[in-house]
């Protein structure tokens, strides 16, 4: 029987906050995951000097239906709870999975002088491009969560002009499309900021203490908003005029998906409470870009059970085999 198009948890996952929570939930992990066993770590090359850290997991045993190519959210990484979920069940239906770390993310302070910023397309594309090209003549499919979710609509935009000649279907789970926002809204949700607050400012003192010539975050680090930290990180580190300068950069609105060559898919929820709703009624799609948008699901969430496959995973997949 196939997936439906509509999502609709039971009663007791509807709450936003309940999927939200449970998207990274370590609980979903537990256990064997041959797709963790199987990966093999690579440093990436990705232009300009710049080094990113990836893993792959093939197939051993047969050849792989295709590639997926896994992007994380902001502060999250190549083992966050939703990445080795989704990775597990890519793999056990027989893809094989390369998971990014984005610069500055998981353990990679040390590879680069330079922090991370969103507006970071170039390399992230590179570093996606070479992946794709791991797949050999197999397909490759690029899913991105959270502002990972907005990378993949922007690397879709960028094969306009630098085609990943093997990438069959794009999809963003949850994606950011104004960064501003989406910053408001979880400056809002008391229990998203405190977790964002504590994993950014872990990661500039990471930062801070690998390179102390370079970075002083004395100023930054007992701020309370992620609002004003963007803003102090921006005035004293950043190369833009302002914070709204710098988000303008990696905005998605109005029409900017459209026209784009490779199937791209938005899953997003009503309930979201990291990325306002209007954001998702204010882009246009159309032609090979469709948005999918739930009443629940959280941001990353879409649980139909605890220990089950996600529907946007169910779903995924579905796509991928109707494709290869």
């Amino acid at each position: 029987m196939g997936v439906s198009e509509s999502f609709a948890p039971p009663a007791w996952l509807r709450g936003r906050y309940v999927q939200t929570i449970l998207a990274s939930s370590r609980l979903r992990v537990l256990g064997n995951n041959p797709m963790e066993l199987a990966s093999e770590e690579m440093i990436l090359d990705a232009g300009e000097n710049i080094r990113l850290q990836g893993f792959l997991s093939r197939q051993k045993s047969v050849s792989a239906n295709g590639l997926v190519i896994l992007l994380h959210g902001w502060e999250g990484s190549a083992h966050s709870t939703y990445i080795q979920h989704s990775g597990r069940e890519f793999h056990a239906q027989g893809y094989a999975v390369f998971r990014l770390n984005f610069r500055d993310h998981g353990d990679t302070h040390h590879l680069n002088e330079g922090l991370f910023y969103g507006t970071l397309l170039e390399e992230v594309f590179t570093a996606v491009k070479y992946a794709a090209a791991l797949a050999e003549r197999a397909p490759a499919f690029l899913v991105g969560f959270s502002l990972g979710g907005n990378f993949a609509l922007r690397i879709a935009r960028r094969c306009l002009e630098n085609p990943i000649e093997n990438m069959q279907h794009i999809f963003a789970i949850s994606p950011v499309l104004d960064p501003s926002h989406a910053t408001d809204a979880i400056d809002r949700a008391w229990l998203l900021k405190e977790y964002f607050l504590r994993k950014w400012k872990r990661s500039l003192r990471i930062k801070q203490a690998l390179y102390p010539h370079l970075y002083d975050f004395t100023r930054i680090l007992p701020m309370r908003t992620l609002r004003s930290m963007t803003d102090a990180l921006i005035e004293d580190f950043g190369i833009f005029p302002g914070t709204q300068e710098y988000f303008e950069t990696y905005t998605i609105r109005d029409d900017a998906l459209m026209g784009l060559r490779i199937p791209t898919s938005i899953i997003a929820s009503r309930d979201d409470p990291a990325i306002p709703v209007q954001d998702f009624l204010g882009i246009r799609t159309g032609g090979t870009t469709t948005l999918y948008l739930h009443d629940h699901g959280g941001h990353n969430g879409f649980l139909n059970a605890l220990c089950a496959p996600t529907w946007y995973e169910a779903w995924i997949t579905q796509t991928m085999q109707g494709l290869v």
